[in-house]
């Protein structure tokens, strides 16, 4: 068989990994090496492809890139193998194995028909705490032991999207206290975390505004202005580089209006060791109900 080149959006889509850092490693690391076709563009290998997939797998677990980039593709697997997650307990146990196997079966239908009995069961937040946030870890987990193929991941979080947005779709949105404003720095692609979070407020009477995913900082301040937001709220997935994150969050903090709050939240968030002047820390997804109510507080005690 062939081996097929992908261009840099491809790669993107497919790894995880933004075009920024593709084109960052080339230059500081010497890989990946794309080719370029009769117009100049980058152009991957497969093999290239797998093996930023595999460095990908191990800094989600924590890894640094520039330890990764020199080992060959045996070596990345094996450290994917030691490092791969102990199995859960039982219970989640249980819901991994059964939606693995509706993905690998590629029955759409019959999954997305069992996230809907789930969230008519649970109610919405308990939905997004105790199903939608296990399962996420869980069939990232497998798609790191390598059970499940990109594609099935991405489907499994598309089938969620969905049925969180109809029933967030349920809630009356033209109202609510306070605005907050949802989305995501430039090179943060994942948007999966601004819905759970979107997911937990809107029931608690909060009026969400989500932008969706990499949206630039000069961006993210004309629409806190335009929706009259209350609270800018940013979710960071676990590879997202801490530098930046904390750069960018610091430089949209001092062009914020200054009664306007920003939240942080999502994996990266647990690596911050340092306070950020005027930023609330949200590492556990949970939080946000209680930050949300701490700011109605705080208010209601301002406005005394």
């Amino acid at each position: 068989m062939p081996d097929l080149a992908q261009n840099i959006s491809a790669v993107e889509r497919e790894t995880g990994l933004s075009k920024d850092v593709l084109r960052m490693w080339e230059r500081r690391y010497g890989f990946p090496k794309p080719a370029r076709d009769e117009n100049g563009e980058r152009q991957y290998s497969q093999a290239e492809t797998a093996k930023l997939r595999s460095i990908k797998r191990l800094m989600d677990a924590g890894a640094r890139p520039g330890k990764l980039i020199g080992l060959s593709l045996s070596e990345l697997e094996s450290m994917s193998d030691a490092r791969a997650p102990v199995r859960p307990e039982a219970s989640v146990a249980s819901l991994e194995r059964d939606i693995v196997a509706m993905l690998k079966l590629h029955d759409a239908s019959t999954l997305q028909h069992a996230f809907t009995q789930w969230l008519m069961r649970q109610g919405l937040q308990r939905f997004v705490l105790e199903t939608v946030a296990p399962l996420n870890r869980a069939v990232g987990d497998a798609w790191m032991r390598g059970e499940l193929a990109v594609f099935e991941e991405h489907l499994c979080t598309e089938i969620l999207k969905g049925a969180m947005r109809a029933a967030i779709n349920a809630f009356p949105r033209q109202v609510g206290s306070p605005r907050v404003l949802l989305t995501t720095l430039p090179s943060e692609q994942h948007g999966l975390g601004l819905l759970m979070v979107e997911a937990l407020l809107v029931p608690e009477g909060a009026l969400c505004v989500s932008l969706g995913p990499q949206t630039p900082l000069e961006e993210i301040r004309r629409a806190s202005v335009a929706h009259k937001a209350d609270i800018v709220a940013l979710s960071f997935s676990a590879a997202f580089p801490l530098r930046q994150a904390t750069d960018g969050l610091a430089n949209l903090r001092r062009h914020l209006p200054a009664a306007v709050a920003l939240w942080a939240g999502g994996e990266m968030t647990r690596r911050v060791r340092k306070s950020l002047p005027g930023v609330t820390l949200l590492p556990e997804l949970a939080t946000a109900v209680t930050a949300l109510r701490n700011w109605r507080t705080s208010r209601a005690t301002a406005s005394s």
